[in-house]
């Protein structure tokens, strides 16, 4: 194992990050026409196995687990490209690496995300075993999912990930799923989400797609101004109406039952909380992304030269993640924000939403608005009045899901609200 420098910067007094790892890199059994990931492969252009050694993902574990020795838990969270094509092995090395290094007291959790096309019954039976949460990709009923997710030769992949979702329920592994909202599901909320309800899955995430292709046809550069936006990207107000569909669906008869992400995290903002995703957060710059060779970068959707941090075999971790080029990454999401957005009833809400995001023009010239703006107001206007309802109930010590069942028209916006106040 290579000798790391000491981390200089590692005080309790600093926040601490998440790191999403990649210990397979952009490789991937499957050939989903939307993904922004596979095209990563040209960051490697020599390179013959994406696979993450030992020693650096022994260095990794351990570096990670003592930035986070004073808190009670940490996550550990795989994804790829496909990282069930690494084996169930790999993953028995990365557990008996974090027992080797865990210091008494801290719980460790492992959370997986899948195309889910290679679980098998014995993977099952190891992900329950040893507690993994598993996050399922799925974008809908069949035809909805299979427009852009298919195998490398083409062949669609509903059935194999039906079998899946049914493997783990049968298994008893816990599991949530993950649903890109893109152009050819956008318009399809409620049928999506009923869909899912129907196959017995109570926790939701619901991702908006919004990718940009350069003159080449090949997903652009966040700073990119030449760049166009990708066909199947869900469109400006699509999400917010896929959105506020799901919302009224949940809210006649799956409040307290079925747990959607995003209302969650509204609830919480509404409520006056800080947000618990970066997305919906003031600033961002704590979600790193670890690829397979031990370079770490500013985020999951940033692996780009331009925010390559370093090399964890070669530099402190912490020392890379709260570098001063990364605290700046993470403050220019409030700093670049543009006027539209300061003036904006809900920015409380939004803050500006992701960054790699933020390309359309203001009424003034600013080229920092985000492409999804329309979404978030329409859903904000939609839901507003009840997540302030809900976030009232919350106040008074009251279950929220005593709003289940009742129209959006019962409600409207009181007074001292994030919005009114």
């Amino acid at each position: 194992m290579s000798n790391r420098p000491p981390a200089t910067s590692d005080r309790p007094s600093d926040p601490l990050f998440s790191v999403v790892v990649k210990p397979i890199g952009p490789k991937c059994n499957l050939n989903c026409r939307y993904c922004y990931y596979l095209e990563k492969t040209r960051l490697y252009p020599d390179s013959h196995r994406f696979r993450m050694s030992d020693d650096s993902l022994e260095g990794f574990i351990r570096d990670y687990i003592d930035i986070h020795r004073d808190a009670r838990e940490v996550t550990f969270l795989w994804q790829g490209g496909e990282p069930t094509l690494l084996g169930r092995d790999f993953f028995r090395k990365a557990l008996a690496f974090q027992r080797r290094h865990c210091p008494p007291g801290l719980q460790i959790s492992n959370a997986l995300q899948t195309n889910g096309t290679l679980l098998n019954e014995p993977w099952a039976a190891f992900l329950r075993e040893h507690d993994f949460l598993v996050g399922l990709s799925i974008d809908g009923p069949r035809r909805l999912h299979d427009r852009y997710r298919e195998t490398r030769k083409g062949a669609p992949t509903f059935a194999a990930v039906c079998r899946a979702l049914r493997l783990l329920q049968r298994e008893g592994v816990e599991f949530n799923t993950l649903t890109v909202v893109h152009r050819a599901n956008a318009r399809h909320g409620r049928e999506v989400y009923r869909f899912l309800r129907s196959e017995g899955v109570r926790f939701m995430q619901f991702i908006p797609l919004v990718e940009r292709l350069d003159d080449a046809g090949r997903p652009a550069l966040p700073a990119a101004q030449a760049a166009t936006v990708a066909p199947w990207s869900v469109p400006r107000q699509g999400y917010g109406r896929f959105m506020s569909a799901v919302f009224e669906e949940w809210l006649r008869r799956d409040v307290g039952s079925i747990f959607v992400q995003l209302f969650d995290i509204q609830l919480g903002l509404w409520s006056g909380l800080p947000s618990g995703l970066c997305v919906f957060a003031e600033t961002c710059g704590q979600g790193l992304a670890l690829e397979h060779d031990g370079g770490l970068y500013a985020c999951d959707h940033y692996v780009y030269p331009s925010h390559y941090l370093g090399n964890i075999e070669d530099h402190s971790m912490a020392d890379l993640a709260r570098a001063p080029r990364q605290r700046q990454f993470g403050a220019d999401k409030r700093g670049t924000l543009p006027r539209q957005c300061r003036d904006c009833e809900y920015l409380f809400a939004c803050n500006g939403g992701c960054p790699k995001h933020r390309f359309m023009s203001t009424a003034d010239g600013e080229t920092t608005l985000n492409y999804l703006c329309p979404s978030y107001r329409h859903f904000f206007e939609f839901a507003g009045p009840t997540l302030c309802r809900m976030a009232d109930l919350l106040r008074d010590g009251r279950p929220p899901a005593l709003v289940r069942g009742l129209a959006r028209g019962d409600f409207h916006r009181p007074p001292g609200s994030p919005v009114s106040g």
